[in-house]
């Protein structure tokens, strides 16, 4: 009898212990999602280096990444949530975004769905967030389609570090947001960044703003800008910009204007070390006005054709006087569908600077994407790759 009494207390217990490491928590609810881009195709870019090029090019429309996502139910509605991405290059397999593990992404937070979202990490900034849905290369065409070296970062050439965001929920169609960065420096002001936005969403209309400051952007490895992600080096970047696209039918149209402004800037990343002035002069500032429109149209659920004109004032103010050159970028795009996550794609490029002289590099068309500036005032680029998302 005993041994009957024993054998039925250890069953018990073993019965109770599977269910305590096989069974899932009753009161949390979690996910993580992995998920990831590859493009990758073939470049002709001419006018480069005196010469022209054919190249196998990684992330033009879409950047190449490779990220986990996910939640937890914290109850109440409440959610812990988190992000990391990896932007890599197809090509050869290096990282991008200066070597980082996570450049593209990486933050953790809280998420409640009336009261909106807190998240801390390297974020990306409002212009990205809500003005560039309304461009071409921050919606449906890339890095090609950029406005001159990126000047506003819709194209998100970097994001910031050290950063706190707060996102609202939408409310009625309206949402906004922002976004401030720490320089994580005793000079609390060096290198630091804020920025806000916000959208409109109704039926096929979508209206959105956005604002972003950075003090001494690029200057050293710390701060919300680092050396080896900032689009341009200065003593102050200063972006603002609108944009309305309309949905009807299978057509879509947008108009986009944003304005960038840098004080004292010394380097641009996508240039590295050529200088912008002249040997033994200095740049004031520069200042650039693009006014865009573009436009897409579904043919069949398969395919889209796009079309975009980028018209850009620049303004050179140096040291020996200053100039206003102008710049045209004209860019198309065909995409085709082959399954739900694999399509291929064709692209073109051209731009064009003309009016007055920098004397400077920036007197070479250039397309961002490309290997470097042309070896005149025109640049063309064409593009035909495949992209496939899991």
């Amino acid at each position: 009898m005993n041994k009957q009494v024993f054998a039925l207390a250890v069953s018990t217990v073993l019965s109770a212990t599977s269910l305590t490491i096989f069974s899932p928590p009753a009161c949390a609810q979690t996910s993580v999602t992995l998920y990831g881009v590859l493009d990758e195709g073939i470049n002709y870019t001419n006018n480069v280096g005196r010469g022209h090029v054919y190249e196998l090019a990684s992330g033009d429309a879409q950047g190449s990444r490779w990220g986990l996502k996910g939640d937890e139910d914290l109850g109440g509605g409440l959610k812990a949530i988190f992000q990391l991405e990896n932007g890599f290059d197809v090509s050869s397999g290096r990282l991008n975004q200066g070597g980082r593990m996570f450049g593209r992404q990486a933050f953790v937070g809280l998420s409640s769905a009336p009261f909106g979202t807190l998240t801390l990490g390297r974020q990306y900034d409002s212009v990205v967030d809500y003005l560039a849905q309304t461009t071409a290369n921050g919606n449906w065409a890339g890095a090609l389609f950029s406005h001159p070296y990126d000047n506003d970062n819709t194209d998100n050439s970097f994001r910031l570090d050290n950063s706190v965001k707060y996102t609202s929920p939408s409310i009625s169609g309206f949402q906004f947001g922002g976004v401030y960065s720490f320089s994580n420096d005793t000079n609390f002001a060096n290198n630091r960044a804020y920025s806000f936005g916000g959208q409109y969403a109704y039926g096929g209309l979508l209206v959105a703003a956005a604002y972003l400051q950075a003090d001494n952007p690029g200057n050293g490895s710390n701060g919300a800008i680092t050396a080896n992600d900032a689009s341009f080096i200065a003593a102050r970047m200063r972006v603002f910009g609108g944009g309305i696209t309309y949905t009807f039918g299978p057509a879509t149209a947008g108009f986009v204007y944003t304005n960038s402004n840098y004080l004292n800037p010394t380097g641009n990343g996508y240039l590295g070390v050529t200088p912008l002035v002249p040997a033994g002069m200095l740049l004031n500032s520069l200042k650039y006005q693009n006014f865009e429109v573009n436009g897409k149209y579904q043919i069949s659920p398969m395919l889209f054709v796009g079309a975009q004109y980028v018209y850009t004032m620049e303004s050179y103010d140096a040291s020996n006087g200053g100039v206003k050159p102008k710049i045209h970028s004209f860019g198309l795009m065909a995409d085709y569908n082959l399954s739900k996550r694999t399509d291929v794609y064709i692209q073109g490029e051209y731009q064009q600077v003309s009016g007055d002289s920098t004397d400077t590099i920036l007197d070479y068309a250039f397309t961002p994407g490309t290997q470097s500036p042309s070896s005149t005032s025109k640049q063309v680029v064409v593009r035909a790759a495949i992209r496939h998302k899991f």
